[in-house]
């Protein structure tokens, strides 16, 4: 598809049609990368994306409990010699 640039007060820009947007789910915020001489929209990345699903699924599981419990547990020497309280 080609499009022309639009004037948006200094700067330019692109208008994206409605279906575009819509396939490509996109919504207000976007991230716009340049590689090499293309320019890329996409939706931001989502961080931790999934997480909070994920934990509850180990904690219905028990499966969050630290693999070395035990020895984290223990006090080590450094503690009882150099930890002050």
């Amino acid at each position: 598809m080609k499009t022309k640039l639009i004037r948006i007060g200094n700067s330019q820009g692109v208008r994206i049609p409605k279906p575009i947007i819509e396939e490509a789910g996109l919504s207000e915020e976007i991230e716009m990368i340049l590689e090499g001489n293309q320019i890329i929209l996409r939706s931001p990345d989502q961080t931790r994306y999934g997480w909070n699903d994920a934990f509850e699924k180990m904690a219905q599981e028990k499966d969050d409990e630290l693999l070395d419990k035990e020895e984290t547990e223990q006090s080590s020497e450094w503690d009882e010699t150099e930890w002050t309280w």
